[in-house]
């Protein structure tokens, strides 16, 4: 099915029309005359950093407010060789997982370097600039911009050659630097960006090369105050993989020059972008933005006192369609990932077939001949390279049709096969996929793809097995409510699980009264469809074929209707609370 896809859904900021600036030169004339029309002698803009700015770039634009001095934060922080052996427990010599670090910028600096650029910044004179991660740590700003940066950017800048933070390793495998980023830049960042969010004067988009666009920070946090009340997306992103498919050129309108897409992250605040219309500019900031400073208006009171501000669910979607297998691979469960990753919960997923081609099948399960010690003897085998692993000994294989729904607690062997175009619908910590077999593959850089027997055999779950698995895991529909203008479904997912799904056909109209709880929506059958709020909190919001959306939960009850004469399917899910 063709579609309309929107690649770019933006969010009008109400009452902010024309508040944006856009060019380097505008931007700097701005913050310039704004200096002059203090009247003051001594002053300090500040250009605080997300970690992944090109520095270099914005400290050339800088030069234009010709100032009397720029102070740089770097110096303030310890060398990369102290900063690596203080790390190194979180690093891992792990190539894909490290631990999670909870501590503060201020674990990361040398404070008596600190100290004296704060001196420095203090007994300035003149138009003072201070400038880098952290920067609002060494000044009073007089205006405080913020330099914030989408996380998908900074991997496609890990791709050309962009180092970590205050790293020399810029040749360096790019899933060592993802790593490094994952597990411990962007937590410490996302955490200080908290702190200073309010003060912040400007937010400076420099997210595409040489193009900045900024916008008042006034204008930004009521535009994300704006978003927990209403409906919206989540600017999706797309990649290639060894395993792609065709599917996603044609639906999304992507372009044909890639040899296929693999993924698209269509529904994952931490790392997907919200696009913020000031009428004649857009603003790209990362979505973690919104979860972390709206998190109960948008989560809702009782996700967040159990997630924190987290967003706990994730849709993205796997194209296999004219393409291969994905890699045979399980999660770890709770207790695992929690003591090996500190992480506080665990990648509970589904998936939901959006369409499936000729001969499409998703191996999930254990076979009743499938034991630890022959399986594992024969991966091992195939990961020296003698010989082929044969996946369907020990891995059932189920045949998947179109708005089928596989289950897939953690702990559980799963893949979806080629020709079949998956919603993946599970809990967020996205990246802890424990690979056992890639079917003789290397990926598109020609190395080998990341293998992690050791901490598979750990959490594979040996009973989960062909009867358990048809019982529990495929298809476990069961019809909720029916009427005359739509039928309400359970799809899932497992009990093991948090997350509840519901699916709705719907004719007419149905309206959804979530209780305090965001929902995660995706258009699975329809060419497009509207949601509405019955008392007009909000207004009329418009979707697409195979779009995922999310309903905060301060946005209240909402309905959704097709627009065109036809019966739509909507896929709907949200963290269960009591019973089912």
């Amino acid at each position: 099915m063709t579609g309309s896809y929107n690649k770019y859904p933006s969010v009008p900021v109400k009452g902010w029309g024309k508040g944006a600036m856009k060019g380097y030169d505008t931007i700097m004339e701005k913050l310039r005359k704004t200096y002059e029309d203090s009247k003051r002698r001594d002053y300090w803009i500040v250009f605080d950093t997300y970690p992944g700015v090109w520095d270099e770039e914005v400290l050339e634009a800088v030069a234009l407010l010709r100032p009397d001095r720029v102070i740089c934060m770097k110096e303030a922080f310890w060398p990369e060789e102290v900063l690596s052996e203080h790390l190194k427990y979180h690093l891992t010599d792990d190539r894909v997982f490290g631990r999670m670090y909870y501590g503060e910028i201020e674990d990361l600096m040398d404070l008596k370097a600190l100290e004296k650029v704060k001196n420095r910044a203090k007994e300035a004179k003149g138009l003072t600039v201070v400038y880098g991660f952290g920067a609002a740590l060494a000044a009073k700003a007089d205006i405080l911009v913020y330099l914030d940066m989408a996380r998908w950017e900074i991997q496609l800048r890990y791709r050309s050659g962009m180092p970590n933070y205050n790293c020399s390793n810029t040749g360096e495998d790019p899933l060592i630097k993802y790593k490094r980023a994952f597990f411990i830049e962007w937590r410490i960042a996302d955490k200080y960006k908290m702190r200073i969010f309010d003060q912040v004067d400007y937010f400076l988009d420099t997210n595409r090369k040489g193009e900045p666009v900024m916008a008042p920070g006034d204008g930004v946090r009521t535009g994300l105050r704006q978003l927990t009340l209403q409906p919206f997306r989540t600017v999706p992103y797309f990649d290639p993989g060894v395993w792609g498919g065709q599917w996603m050129k044609e639906v999304c309108g992507l372009s044909q020059d890639k040899p296929n897409y693999a993924w698209s992250f269509d529904g994952v605040p931490e790392e997907n972008s919200l696009l913020l219309d000031f009428g004649n500019g857009i603003l790209e900031i990362p979505a973690m933005d919104l979860v972390l400073y709206q998190p109960k208006e948008l989560l809702g009171e009782q996700v967040f006192a159990r997630f924190g501000a987290e967003f706990p669910i994730r849709f993205d979607l796997l194209d296999t369609m004219g393409g291969q297998n994905l890699s045979l691979q399980v999660h770890p469960l709770t207790e695992f990932i929690h003591r090996q990753f500190g992480m506080t919960y665990t990648q509970d997923e589904s998936y939901y077939i959006l369409d499936a081609g000729e001969n499409a099948c998703v191996y999930l399960g254990l076979t009743d001949q499938a034991e630890p010690a022959s399986m594992f003897e024969d991966l091992e085998k195939a990961h020296r390279g003698e010989g082929s692993f044969d996946a369907e000994k020990y891995v059932n294989k189920f045949p998947a049709k179109k708005h089928d729904h596989f289950l897939i607690p953690a702990g559980t062997c799963h893949c979806s096969g080629a020709n079949a175009m998956v919603l993946e619908i599970s809990a967020t910590p996205y990246i802890f996929t424990f690979k056992l077999w890639d079917w003789d593959r290397v990926g598109l850089d020609g190395r080998p793809r990341p293998v992690h027997l050791n901490h598979g055999k750990q959490v594979i779950q040996w009973d989960r097995r062909t009867q358990w698995v048809k019982e529990n895991l495929v298809n476990a529909v069961y019809t909720v409510e029916e009427n005359e203008d739509y039928t309400e479904e359970h799809t899932g997912l497992h009990s093991l699980e948090f997350i509840e799904t519901r699916r709705y056909w719907i004719t007419n109209e149905a309206v959804i009264t979530p209780g305090d709880t965001v929902n995660m929506l995706n258009l699975a059958e329809g060419k497009e469809a509207v949601v509405e709020s019955p008392s007009g909190a909000f207004e009329p919001f418009t979707v697409h074929y195979a779009e995922t959306f999310i309903v905060p939960a301060k946005a209240g009850a909402y309905r959704i209707r097709p627009i065109r004469n036809e019966k739509i399917g909507v896929i709907r899910a949200y963290v269960r609370q009591g019973k089912p």
